[in-house]
């Protein structure tokens, strides 16, 4: 029983890392938690004592899980990732902001990477993820997807390359991201069209997640430019004095609970002191896995 408590105390020590890893790869908390879970169920199962990094050893199994997820993911699924999916946002509330604390968070990664870190094959997305986001070395990653250390270096630049192209860079300052948002919410409630279109950029882009069913006139969708964008803000401007400012994967962004009822969140990406991308979960069955009262109330 002793040795078992030891080895669950050095394990504790790493879930942090573990999750981290496991959310970046999969874009799902409850997936992220399976596989830490499973993480676990496996070192048990070996030889703890004949493993001489078990940082190291966790890493490569956590990425073997999640890569065995993915191409699970990639057989069954018939068409492409559907551009309206939302990976699950990580929420905290706005209150005792620390700006370095922050920046430190395992699982602050912007909604906007998640997104396009779907869009990768499963081998490039571990080989960007484990060694762009991680620093592990090619050496490491190169036997889980069964490549070279130079191939899997291929992935990677691969990986990156499509990331930086397609990864949009937003306002860091928390203050000026509230400002915005503050400036977004006062414009939905007043139901004044031309603020809201002078708060977002030209070429916003809206990405709605509803998931699989159609729910309260919520449908998932993907739409663009600034009055577009807008003119769909106004719709649900009803719903937009329950809305409150929240920390959305370490960001500024928007939660949506009337009643402790979960409506939906918003993640967004702010440029020049405007938002360029709007991310919004509204996936009711997603949304009570976050506990969003609990956030809101805090």
């Amino acid at each position: 029983m002793d040795d078992q408590e030891n080895l669950a105390r050095r394990f504790e020590e790493h879930r942090g890392q573990l999750r981290a890893v496991a959310y970046r790869m999969l874009g799902s908390l409850p997936e992220a938690e399976d596989a830490v879970q499973e993480a676990w169920l496996r070192l048990t199962r070996a030889d703890a004592d004949a493993i001489d990094n078990l940082a190291a050893w966790l890493t490569t199994v956590i990425g073997r899980i999640c890569l065995d997820l993915l191409r699970t993911r990639s057989s069954r699924r018939e068409e492409p990732m559907d551009e309206t999916f939302v990976p699950d946002p990580v929420l905290r509330p706005l209150t005792r902001i620390d700006p370095e604390q922050e920046a430190l968070q395992a699982d602050s990664v912007g909604l906007a990477l998640l997104v396009v870190l779907e869009t990768l094959e499963p081998d490039e997305r571990l080989a960007f993820v484990l060694h762009d986001l991680f620093a592990v070395p090619f050496d490491d990653i190169a036997p889980i997807v069964e490549r070279t250390p130079p191939a899997t270096r291929q992935l990677a630049s691969r990986a990156r390359r499509r990331v930086q192209g397609a990864t949009p860079s937003t306002e860091t300052d928390f203050g000026r991201q509230r400002q915005v948002l503050d400036a977004f919410l006062a414009a939905s409630r007043g139901g004044d069209f031309e603020a809201l279109v002078a708060v977002l950029h030209p070429d916003v882009v809206l990405r709605v997640d509803a998931g699989a069913l159609v729910r309260g006139g919520a449908v998932s969708k993907v739409v663009h430019g600034a009055r577009t964008v807008a003119a769909q803000a106004l719709t649900f401007s009803q719903y937009a004095g329950s809305a409150r400012l929240v920390l959305v994967n370490g960001t500024v962004g928007v939660a949506n609970a009337p009643e402790g009822r979960p409506l939906s969140v918003m993640g967004v990406t702010i440029a020049d002191g405007r938002i360029t991308h709007m991310y919004i979960l509204a996936d009711t069955e997603r949304l009570e896995r976050l506990d969003l009262p609990a956030v809101l109330a805090d």
